[in-house]
């Protein structure tokens, strides 16, 4: 950052045609914390010039995005649709100078006729930011069109105006944008105004090192909420593709984030996306939601009406899926599987499943006897510690080798949830209760007898 420079002046401009993608999101992130870094303000404007495709609905959406993700501007939110008069202006005064004029349409850009920018056909040099500095020949441009008509001009025009106006000092945007920076930049000189810092983040990609598209999976906020991504995950992911913060700390709060953030450790290669990755950094922020959160945000995707009214729903959302799930939507696919199941439902076990490998049916009999035996003679309280500590004191009892271990755990999990994947059978015993516990052992007896 230039030392004479005051205060930084930093804009997002999306287009309201569509929800915001997950490259838009990055690119305001590494915005908002470059500036706020730098105690600057971030400008807020809509480049809602495409009529046809804008909507009002798709700008309340961006705007309730950037609430949920907790970064807020400072100036605006502006519209390019209300400032047309001074574009308009600019683009006469452009005329008028003979720094533009009126030429013939062309196929590319049909109408009556457009209004052409004189190019003065010379090099271009701009330090990039992150990728030092560049050079381009604007003569292949030739005179680019700036206005479809003197009263419709053109983005590269309308933005050049936006960010002269608006004081912008520092334009940090997507590499596709570099072959624009030469247009705008001769734009700029010709109005008079001040050049800003650029700065071109690298793309994001997917697995296959293509653009991350809709057949790489979720692209847009929505789409990640869907999934069950917290806004404090994703924002510590997105600032870890393409920066790097010269250690090997995943984990950032925003805060550390705007702490931490420079362009000087931005790389200028591809990004490429990972879902696991992400659903790793999920899974810690899901782990430190307070409880009562955590199994108020499982229970609103849970669709099966007989659980949400299980008394023991909230205890087994915490000792159950707590440790397993990365990301909420795992939840429901988790219980139509038949997680929980159990917890509602008794799931008859079958003969086969209640073996353990080659351990003859006489040994599982006497331990799951045992087992019920014990279990239905214990005086302590009915809780996970206290049916672990019995069930273990039995297993030393009986002589603890693995052979031991696996004819009665394993059996004692298939008696209580009919499967032989589950949780650990004395969770699984607190949950559905002393009565359905000895039930269930009584009625798994009869099956191998």
């Amino acid at each position: 950052m230039n030392s004479n420079m005051t205060e930084v002046i930093t804009r997002f401009p999306p287009s309201p045609t569509g929800n915001l993608h997950i490259g838009n999101i990055r690119t305001l992130l590494f915005n908002y914390l470059y500036t706020r870094h730098h105690q600057g303000k971030i400008v807020m404007r809509f480049e809602d010039t495409d009529t046809q495709r804008s909507s009002t609905q798709h700008e309340a959406v961006a705007l309730e995005t950037l609430a949920a993700l907790g970064l807020e501007y400072d100036d605006g939110p502006y519209r390019q649709s209300q400032r047309t008069e001074r574009y308009v202006r600019v683009l006469n005064d452009l005329i008028e100078k003979d720094l533009a004029y009126v030429a013939e349409a062309s196929e590319e850009m049909p109408g009556e006729h457009v209004i052409r920018f004189r190019n003065p056909n010379q090099k271009i040099t701009f330090t990039d930011l992150v990728r030092g500095e560049i050079t381009i020949d604007t003569t292949d441009f030739g005179d680019f069109v700036i206005a479809r008509s003197r009263n419709n001009p053109v983005y590269h025009l309308s933005v050049v105006v936006d960010d002269v106006d608006m004081h912008v000092t520092h334009i940090i945007r997507g590499e596709d944008h570099i072959t624009s920076t030469p247009r705008q930049i001769l734009l700029i000189d010709a109005i008079g105004g001040k050049r800003p810092y650029y700065a071109h983040l690298p793309l994001i990609v997917g697995s296959d090192r293509k653009k991350l598209g809709k057949r790489h999976g979720a692209t847009t906020y929505q789409e990640f909420v869907d999934l069950g991504v917290l806004p404090e995950a994703l924002i510590n992911y997105l600032a870890l593709l393409g920066w790097n913060p010269g250690d090997d700390r995943e984990i950032f709060s925003k805060e550390e984030l705007i702490k931490e953030f420079t362009l000087e450790r931005v790389n200028n290669s591809p990004a490429t996306f990972s879902y696991e990755k992400l659903a790793s950094i999920n899974k810690h922020y899901l782990q430190k939601l307070p409880m009562e959160t955590y199994v108020q945000k499982a229970r609103n995707v849970i669709n099966s009406e007989e659980l949400l009214a299980h008394p023991r729903l909230d205890e087994a959302i915490e000792l159950v899926l707590h440790e397993r799930v990365s990301l909420l939507s795992e939840i429901p696919q988790l219980i139509e599987q038949g997680e929980l199941r159990w917890l509602i439902t008794e799931s008859p076990p079958r003969s086969e499943d209640l073996h353990y490998k080659d351990a003859p049916t006489a040994a599982i009999v006497a331990h799951l006897e045992n087992l019920l035996a014990i279990l239905s003679g214990a005086s302590v309280q009915w809780s996970v510690d206290s049916l672990r500590e019995l069930i273990w004191s039995y297993i030393h009892g009986a002589g603890e080798h693995s052979s031991i271990v696996g004819q009665t755990l394993s059996p004692l999990r298939v008696a209580l949830t009919g499967a032989k994947q589950s949780p650990d059978p004395f969770t699984v015993a607190y949950l559905i209760g002393r009565e359905a516990t000895l039930a269930r052992l009584r009625y798994a007896l009869e099956v191998l007898q």
